[in-house]
Protein backbone atom coordinates (compact mmCIF):
# COMPACT_ATOMS: atom_id res chain seq x y z
CA UNK A 1 0.00 0.00 0.00
CA UNK A 2 1.51 3.58 -1.00
CA UNK A 3 1.56 6.27 1.49
CA UNK A 4 2.32 9.97 2.16
CA UNK A 5 5.72 10.63 2.69
CA UNK A 6 5.35 12.13 5.94
CA UNK A 7 4.20 9.10 7.46
CA UNK A 8 7.88 7.57 8.08
CA UNK A 9 9.55 5.54 10.33
CA UNK A 10 11.23 7.70 13.29
CA UNK A 11 9.63 10.35 12.78
CA UNK A 12 7.14 12.10 15.01
CA UNK A 13 3.34 12.99 15.17
CA UNK A 14 1.68 14.67 16.93
CA UNK A 15 -2.57 13.68 17.84
CA UNK A 16 -4.47 16.36 19.93
CA UNK A 17 -7.93 14.90 21.00
CA UNK A 18 -6.09 11.38 21.20
CA UNK A 19 -7.64 9.90 24.28
CA UNK A 20 -10.68 8.27 22.62
CA UNK A 21 -12.09 7.68 19.12
CA UNK A 22 -10.55 9.24 15.84
CA UNK A 23 -7.48 10.65 17.42
CA UNK A 24 -6.87 7.26 19.47
CA UNK A 25 -7.03 5.14 16.16
CA UNK A 26 -4.52 7.67 14.24
CA UNK A 27 -2.43 7.58 17.13
CA UNK A 28 -2.15 3.70 16.72
CA UNK A 29 -2.21 4.00 13.43
CA UNK A 30 0.69 6.02 13.27
CA UNK A 31 2.75 3.92 15.76
CA UNK A 32 1.50 0.95 13.92
CA UNK A 33 3.85 2.67 10.95
CA UNK A 34 6.63 2.75 13.37
CA UNK A 35 6.44 6.74 13.97
CA UNK A 36 7.25 8.09 17.25
CA UNK A 37 3.93 9.68 18.75
CA UNK A 38 2.81 12.23 21.39
CA UNK A 39 -0.70 11.89 21.86
CA UNK A 40 -2.44 15.25 23.58
CA UNK A 41 -5.76 15.46 25.63
CA UNK A 42 -7.01 17.16 28.89
CA UNK A 43 -5.54 15.23 31.91
CA UNK A 44 -6.91 11.78 33.38
CA UNK A 45 -7.34 8.18 33.03
CA UNK A 46 -8.39 8.15 29.76
CA UNK A 47 -5.30 9.89 28.00
CA UNK A 48 -3.28 7.66 30.56
CA UNK A 49 -4.93 4.55 29.13
CA UNK A 50 -4.59 5.73 25.15
CA UNK A 51 -0.93 6.13 25.89
CA UNK A 52 -1.02 2.40 27.56
CA UNK A 53 -2.65 1.49 24.53
CA UNK A 54 -1.02 3.32 21.17
CA UNK A 55 2.37 2.06 23.12
CA UNK A 56 1.40 -1.63 23.21
CA UNK A 57 0.60 -0.87 19.13
CA UNK A 58 3.63 0.09 18.12
CA UNK A 59 5.82 -1.52 15.51
CA UNK A 60 7.71 -4.46 17.02
CA UNK A 61 6.95 -2.21 20.74
CA UNK A 62 10.38 0.11 19.34
CA UNK A 63 8.29 3.17 18.83
CA UNK A 64 8.51 6.12 21.96
CA UNK A 65 5.25 7.35 22.85
CA UNK A 66 4.03 9.90 25.04
CA UNK A 67 1.19 11.01 26.60
CA UNK A 68 0.71 14.69 27.13
CA UNK A 69 -1.71 16.28 29.43
CA UNK A 70 -2.34 19.24 27.04
CA UNK A 71 -5.19 21.90 26.78
CA UNK A 72 -5.49 22.80 23.17
CA UNK A 73 -7.34 26.07 24.40
CA UNK A 74 -4.01 27.59 26.02
CA UNK A 75 -1.59 28.87 22.99
CA UNK A 76 1.49 28.19 25.98
CA UNK A 77 0.12 24.57 26.22
CA UNK A 78 0.77 23.66 22.76
CA UNK A 79 4.02 25.50 22.57
CA UNK A 80 5.11 23.52 25.90
CA UNK A 81 3.78 20.45 23.44
CA UNK A 82 5.33 21.14 20.08
CA UNK A 83 8.74 21.41 22.72
CA UNK A 84 8.08 18.26 24.22
CA UNK A 85 7.87 16.44 21.07
CA UNK A 86 10.72 18.32 19.50
CA UNK A 87 12.53 16.06 21.82
CA UNK A 88 11.74 12.85 20.86
CA UNK A 89 12.72 14.28 16.93
CA UNK A 90 11.19 16.00 13.80
CA UNK A 91 7.43 16.34 13.75
CA UNK A 92 5.83 15.54 10.29
CA UNK A 93 2.79 14.42 11.06
CA UNK A 94 0.52 17.08 12.87
CA UNK A 95 -3.53 15.82 13.60
CA UNK A 96 -5.68 19.05 14.98
CA UNK A 97 -8.44 16.81 16.06
CA UNK A 98 -9.54 18.23 19.37
CA UNK A 99 -13.00 18.71 20.00
CA UNK A 100 -16.30 19.12 22.22
CA UNK A 101 -20.24 19.29 21.59
CA UNK A 102 -20.84 21.08 24.93
CA UNK A 103 -24.77 21.00 23.98
CA UNK A 104 -24.59 24.72 22.88
CA UNK A 105 -27.53 26.79 21.14
CA UNK A 106 -27.49 29.72 19.48
CA UNK A 107 -28.86 31.36 22.60
CA UNK A 108 -26.53 30.13 24.76
CA UNK A 109 -24.43 31.82 27.48
CA UNK A 110 -21.31 33.39 26.54
CA UNK A 111 -19.51 30.80 28.95
CA UNK A 112 -20.92 27.76 26.75
CA UNK A 113 -19.77 30.05 23.49
CA UNK A 114 -16.46 30.05 24.39
CA UNK A 115 -15.64 27.10 25.94
CA UNK A 116 -17.15 25.55 22.18
CA UNK A 117 -14.95 27.93 20.35
CA UNK A 118 -11.65 27.86 22.39
CA UNK A 119 -11.07 24.37 21.70
CA UNK A 120 -12.62 23.61 18.63
CA UNK A 121 -11.44 26.53 16.34
CA UNK A 122 -8.82 28.18 18.50
CA UNK A 123 -7.97 24.52 19.66
CA UNK A 124 -6.82 23.96 16.05
CA UNK A 125 -5.68 27.24 15.45
CA UNK A 126 -3.18 27.06 18.43
CA UNK A 127 -1.74 23.74 17.02
CA UNK A 128 -1.21 25.46 13.54
CA UNK A 129 0.86 28.08 14.85
CA UNK A 130 2.91 26.31 16.91
CA UNK A 131 3.86 23.23 15.14
CA UNK A 132 3.28 24.11 11.03
CA UNK A 133 6.14 27.22 11.13
CA UNK A 134 9.04 24.76 12.40
CA UNK A 135 7.58 21.95 9.75
CA UNK A 136 7.61 24.18 6.95
CA UNK A 137 11.37 25.37 7.99
CA UNK A 138 12.60 22.06 7.93
CA UNK A 139 11.57 21.93 4.24
CA UNK A 140 10.75 18.14 4.44
CA UNK A 141 7.42 16.25 3.67
CA UNK A 142 4.74 16.68 6.25
CA UNK A 143 1.35 16.60 6.78
CA UNK A 144 -1.33 18.68 8.76
CA UNK A 145 -4.10 16.98 9.39
CA UNK A 146 -7.51 19.07 10.77
CA UNK A 147 -10.70 17.51 11.43
CA UNK A 148 -13.46 19.33 10.23
CA UNK A 149 -17.28 18.09 10.15
CA UNK A 150 -20.33 18.11 7.67
CA UNK A 151 -22.15 19.92 10.10
CA UNK A 152 -19.58 23.07 9.39
CA UNK A 153 -20.68 22.50 5.98
CA UNK A 154 -24.08 22.50 5.74
CA UNK A 155 -24.72 24.09 9.14
CA UNK A 156 -27.85 22.29 10.10
CA UNK A 157 -29.95 24.32 12.85
CA UNK A 158 -29.77 23.82 16.41
CA UNK A 159 -26.03 23.10 18.50
CA UNK A 160 -25.16 26.44 16.68
CA UNK A 161 -21.52 26.67 18.32
CA UNK A 162 -20.32 23.98 16.92
CA UNK A 163 -21.12 24.23 13.52
CA UNK A 164 -19.56 28.09 13.82
CA UNK A 165 -16.77 26.47 14.92
CA UNK A 166 -16.72 24.04 12.62
CA UNK A 167 -17.39 26.24 9.67
CA UNK A 168 -14.10 28.25 10.99
CA UNK A 169 -11.86 25.02 11.07
CA UNK A 170 -13.07 24.53 7.12
CA UNK A 171 -12.12 28.15 6.63
CA UNK A 172 -8.76 28.00 8.61
CA UNK A 173 -7.92 24.46 7.10
CA UNK A 174 -8.59 25.60 3.62
CA UNK A 175 -6.41 29.11 4.40
CA UNK A 176 -3.65 26.77 5.45
CA UNK A 177 -3.63 24.57 2.24
CA UNK A 178 -3.65 27.71 0.02
CA UNK A 179 -0.40 29.38 2.36
CA UNK A 180 1.71 25.71 1.61
CA UNK A 181 0.97 25.66 -1.75
CA UNK A 182 1.83 29.42 -2.71
CA UNK A 183 4.87 28.92 -0.05
CA UNK A 184 5.72 25.64 -2.39
CA UNK A 185 6.14 23.83 0.40
CA UNK A 186 6.30 20.26 1.00
CA UNK A 187 3.72 20.08 3.68
CA UNK A 188 0.45 19.24 2.63
CA UNK A 189 -2.92 20.15 4.52
CA UNK A 190 -5.84 17.81 4.37
CA UNK A 191 -9.40 18.58 6.42
CA UNK A 192 -10.99 15.39 7.56
CA UNK A 193 -14.68 15.36 7.09
CA UNK A 194 -16.27 12.60 9.01
CA UNK A 195 -19.39 10.93 8.89
CA UNK A 196 -21.11 9.05 11.63
CA UNK A 197 -18.16 7.72 13.66
CA UNK A 198 -19.24 5.51 17.24
CA UNK A 199 -16.89 8.07 19.38
CA UNK A 200 -17.08 9.44 23.22
CA UNK A 201 -19.02 12.03 21.44
CA UNK A 202 -21.65 9.59 20.44
CA UNK A 203 -21.64 7.76 23.79
CA UNK A 204 -22.04 10.72 25.70
CA UNK A 205 -25.26 10.83 24.34
CA UNK A 206 -26.26 7.37 26.22
CA UNK A 207 -25.40 5.42 23.11
CA UNK A 208 -24.05 2.62 24.90
CA UNK A 209 -23.43 0.58 21.37
CA UNK A 210 -22.31 1.16 17.74
CA UNK A 211 -25.22 1.82 15.70
CA UNK A 212 -25.25 -0.20 12.37
CA UNK A 213 -25.14 3.30 10.62
CA UNK A 214 -21.86 4.27 12.09
CA UNK A 215 -18.62 3.46 10.95
CA UNK A 216 -15.67 2.84 13.62
CA UNK A 217 -12.87 4.67 14.63
CA UNK A 218 -10.70 2.36 12.75
CA UNK A 219 -12.66 2.81 9.13
CA UNK A 220 -12.34 6.81 9.28
CA UNK A 221 -8.86 6.87 10.09
CA UNK A 222 -7.94 3.68 7.41
CA UNK A 223 -9.97 6.07 4.59
CA UNK A 224 -7.76 9.56 5.71
CA UNK A 225 -4.89 7.59 5.17
CA UNK A 226 -5.51 6.20 1.86
CA UNK A 227 -6.84 9.76 0.70
CA UNK A 228 -3.71 11.24 1.97
CA UNK A 229 -1.62 9.13 0.10
CA UNK A 230 -3.83 9.81 -3.05
CA UNK A 231 -3.16 14.06 -2.25
CA UNK A 232 -7.06 14.64 -1.46
CA UNK A 233 -7.12 17.90 0.90
CA UNK A 234 -11.04 16.77 1.36
CA UNK A 235 -11.29 13.65 2.86
CA UNK A 236 -15.25 13.49 2.94
CA UNK A 237 -15.98 10.16 4.77
CA UNK A 238 -19.37 8.29 3.83
CA UNK A 239 -20.79 5.61 6.58
CA UNK A 240 -23.33 3.16 6.53
CA UNK A 241 -26.24 5.10 6.46
CA UNK A 242 -24.96 7.99 4.15
CA UNK A 243 -23.53 7.46 0.44
CA UNK A 244 -21.18 10.43 -0.53
CA UNK A 245 -23.72 11.21 -3.32
CA UNK A 246 -26.12 11.83 -0.33
CA UNK A 247 -23.28 14.39 1.10
CA UNK A 248 -22.80 16.26 -2.15
CA UNK A 249 -26.63 16.83 -3.05
CA UNK A 250 -26.88 18.21 0.90
CA UNK A 251 -23.99 20.39 0.73
CA UNK A 252 -24.86 21.56 -3.29
CA UNK A 253 -28.09 22.57 -1.76
CA UNK A 254 -26.52 24.44 0.90
CA UNK A 255 -24.35 26.23 -1.36
CA UNK A 256 -27.50 26.92 -3.76
CA UNK A 257 -29.18 28.67 -0.71
CA UNK A 258 -26.75 31.38 -1.38
CA UNK A 259 -26.65 31.49 -5.58
CA UNK A 260 -30.22 31.01 -5.66
CA UNK A 261 -31.00 33.36 -2.87
CA UNK A 262 -33.43 31.21 -0.98
CA UNK A 263 -34.05 31.67 2.72
CA UNK A 264 -31.51 30.68 5.05
CA UNK A 265 -31.16 26.69 5.61
CA UNK A 266 -33.74 26.41 3.15
CA UNK A 267 -33.64 22.51 3.86
CA UNK A 268 -35.40 22.99 7.01
CA UNK A 269 -37.73 25.78 5.67
CA UNK A 270 -41.18 23.68 5.03
CA UNK A 271 -42.00 26.26 2.07
CA UNK A 272 -38.95 24.14 0.22
CA UNK A 273 -39.18 20.47 2.05
CA UNK A 274 -40.60 19.42 -1.29
CA UNK A 275 -38.13 20.78 -3.56
CA UNK A 276 -35.41 19.32 -1.16
CA UNK A 277 -36.69 15.90 -1.04
CA UNK A 278 -36.61 16.03 -5.22
CA UNK A 279 -33.62 17.21 -5.11
CA UNK A 280 -31.68 14.39 -3.20
CA UNK A 281 -34.27 12.25 -5.73
CA UNK A 282 -32.65 13.55 -8.72
CA UNK A 283 -29.56 12.31 -10.39
CA UNK A 284 -26.81 14.00 -9.01
CA UNK A 285 -25.89 16.67 -12.00
CA UNK A 286 -22.36 15.71 -13.37
CA UNK A 287 -22.19 12.52 -11.53
CA UNK A 288 -20.46 11.89 -8.49
CA UNK A 289 -17.29 13.28 -7.80
CA UNK A 290 -16.29 10.63 -5.40
CA UNK A 291 -12.21 10.08 -5.35
CA UNK A 292 -12.25 6.51 -6.63
CA UNK A 293 -14.47 3.33 -6.85
CA UNK A 294 -14.06 1.44 -3.79
CA UNK A 295 -13.87 3.75 -1.29
CA UNK A 296 -15.93 1.81 1.03
CA UNK A 297 -13.96 -0.98 0.79
CA UNK A 298 -10.81 0.70 1.40
CA UNK A 299 -11.91 2.32 4.79
CA UNK A 300 -12.72 -0.74 5.64
CA UNK A 301 -9.55 -2.47 5.09
CA UNK A 302 -6.93 -1.97 7.88
CA UNK A 303 -3.90 0.01 6.59
CA UNK A 304 -1.00 -1.55 6.09
CA UNK A 305 2.91 0.06 6.05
Amino acid sequence: MTHHPALAQGRVAVVTGAASGIGLAAARAFAEAGMRVVLADLPGEALTAAGRAVAAAARGGEAEVRAVPTDVADPEALAALSHEAASLGEVSILMANAGIEAGGRFFSDAATWHRILDTNLWGVINALQAFVPGMIERGRPGAVIVTGSKQGITTPPGNTPYNVSKAGVKVTAEALAHELREAGSPVTAHLLIPGFVYTGLTRARGVTEKPAGAWTPEETVALLLDRMAAGDFYVLCPDNETTREMDEKRMRWSSDDVIRNRPALSRWHPDHKAAFAAHMEAPLAGGSTGADEGIREAAATPASF
